[in-house]
């Protein structure tokens, strides 16, 4: 039987202000085409463009991809650069394989969502965090749609449950100078510090208010902890020092999972780049992704976006964090939501997870601030 082979588009910046997000996303991916090709049932040859960060160079790339005659591209970490190229894809007809968590409220033909939906990573992190430390919020993120998305979420559900959002700050995504938000973070004193920060704004934000709070006295872990919908082990290590461990994340996946379908994953992922062996959850969605792609291309003999959208829709797979199904609905996956705390060795304590994989809601149509989340939250069970 002949071997189909199909050209596919990986597009990430793996140069630029948040590279070490992205650059693990296009290993994951690069890892999942290693082993598809290795099978021998399809072949995917893929052909890799670098925006490095730069929001201009998005919708340029993804023309030259699908104009080439390429019809599926995984790609793309911020919500910004998914905007901004979901126009070419709808013209050309190619459909983008979009690898990370996000704020939601969103749905295209040409676009399948392969990271977590918000009632899969804020809600459960907004309840674990209410329960644990108290109602007070203090917002901080990179000034664009994923940052305001998650801080109006938080903003309904706290206040719903009778808390107060006490301040919100956007700051230009590569920013580093803090100064000014610690000092309001301090005086506030919240009882968490949310932030939807990312890329080397994340890192020095963590670093400095560890820093500030160690000078005053303060154990910022337990009194101001602060929470994220997209830190992971990348991250934690390029914090680094003494500002790694006692943070609180909110993720469908971990490298620390003890599942034999984990172990494998980072195990690979190990040898496959040993200068950087950081697994992570961005990692995994590109390999999804991938993997996800290639069964629907192999079913359909074709990569063209109708007859991989219909063979999509049967789709299972046995993926790191578990079993994971497509919602032919919404084109989104269900997917297990997790909460981890960060450790001094750049690795996350699971502290609390569903026991099984949930359905998407990416427009929380099945959410009320003030009733869904109890049920939501009576599914998560603490890990011991």
């Amino acid at each position: 039987m002949t071997t189909d082979t199909f050209r596919v588009g990986l597009m990430f910046s793996s140069t630029g202000p948040y590279s070490s997000v992205a650059e693990p996303m296009l290993n994951g991916a690069m890892l999942a085409i290693s082993e598809i090709n290795g099978e021998g049932a399809v072949r995917l040859d893929p052909v890799v463009v670098n925006p490095g960060g730069d929001l201009s160079r998005y919708a340029s790339l993804s023309s030259q991809l699908l104009s080439s005659g390429i019809r599926q591209v995984v790609g793309c970490y911020t919500s910004s650069s998914r905007k901004e190229v979901i126009p070419a894809f709808e013209k050309h007809d190619g459909m983008l394989w979009y690898p990370s968590h996000y704020e939601g409220f969103e749905s295209s033909d040409n676009v399948v969502y392969t990271g977590a939906a918000p009632n899969q990573h804020i809600l459960p992190l907004i309840d674990y965090l209410m329960s644990s430390y108290g109602d007070r919020a203090f917002c901080v993120g990179s000034n664009y749609i994923w940052a305001w998305e998650n801080n109006r979420i938080l903003r309904e559900v706290v206040v719903a449950r009778a808390g107060t959002v006490l301040a919100e700050r956007y700051l230009p995504v590569g920013e580093t100078d803090f100064d000014k938000t610690i000092e309001a973070i301090l005086a506030a004193q919240p009882n968490f510090v949310f932030s939807s920060l990312i890329g080397v704004s994340g890192y020095s934000f963590i670093r400095r208010l560890r820093e500030a709070c160690v000078a005053r006295g303060i154990d910022q872990p337990a009194v101001m902890p602060i929470a994220s919908c997209n830190l992971n082990e990348p991250d934690l290590v390029d914090i680094g020092g003494d500002a790694v461990a006692g943070h609180i994340s909110s993720s469908v996946y971990f490298s620390s999972l003890q599942t034999p379908e984990s172990r494998a994953f980072v195990s690979a992922y190990a040898a496959a780049y040993p200068d950087k062996p950081w697994a992570s959850a961005d990692a995994e969605a590109s390999y999804i992704a991938v993997k996800l792609l290639a069964a629907a291309m192999r079913e359909a003999r074709s990569d063209e976006i109708g007859a991989v959208r219909s063979a999509l829709a049967n789709q299972r797979l046995a993926a790191p964090q578990g079993e994971v199904l497509v919602d032919a609905e919404t084109m989104h996956l269900y997917l297990t939501p997790r909460i981890g705390r960060s450790r001094d060795d750049a690795t996350f304590e699971v502290i609390r997870e569903e026991p099984s994989a949930i359905r998407p809601d990416p427009y929380l149509v099945r959410f009320s601030a003030t009733d869904a989340w109890r049920s939501a939250a009576s599914r998560l069970r603490v890990v011991s």
